[in-house]
């Protein structure tokens, strides 16, 4: 497995080795001993899986008692991390990264983090293992195109498609985290 660190702190991105052939492929998509090696030392209790039409905008949530590991199955994802821990290095900048089925990568996100992702294709499904049950009541959601962090979007011109949860996501300086 390749693992490189990411321009926020804790932030990892993982490609696991693929075996192809002319049948197709296998992948070992997650091993506690192989992640722990790699620096993910956190027990993953929940899977999630979301599927989206294109143009999709899911996030941004972070919850600070939980880590994710995530990879698209389907399709592709513009993926984002924008780090809102305060007394962490990187704190304030974000990182995106274009995972799709065709590259097979995965990225670990550190609790505390904020996280969203576009569908850049239709039916992109997301997998994501969380290191923590979700639980609304600990769960931050920011508005997706806040200010305070500037992220770049590839949108093409469009409004991004949101829950009406999402719609209705603070700032972070009207949130109360700044």
């Amino acid at each position: 497995m390749e693992v490189t660190q990411l321009p926020i702190d804790g932030a990892l991105q993982l490609i696991p080795t693929v075996f192809s052939d002319d049948r197709g492929f296998f992948k070992e998509v997650y091993s506690t001993s192989r992640y722990r090696k790699a620096g993910i030392d956190v027990t993953f209790v929940q899977d999630n899986l979301s599927m989206s039409a294109r143009f999709v905008l899911r996030g941004l949530h972070a919850d600070p008692r939980m880590a994710k590991l995530v990879q698209v199955l389907t399709g592709s994802a513009y993926d984002v991390i924008a780090d809102i821990r305060p007394r962490s290095p990187t704190y304030m900048r974000w990182h995106a990264v274009t995972l799709s089925a065709a590259d097979h990568r995965q990225l670990f996100i550190p609790a505390g983090c904020l996280h969203g992702f576009l569908a850049l294709e239709a039916g992109t499904l997301l997998s994501y293992k969380q290191s923590a049950e979700y639980d609304p009541s600990t769960e931050i959601g920011i508005a997706w195109d806040d200010p305070a962090l500037h992220i770049d979007w590839p949108l093409q011109g469009k409004q991004p498609v949101l829950s009406a949860k999402d719609a209705r996501n603070p700032t972070l300086g009207a949130g109360g985290l700044l």
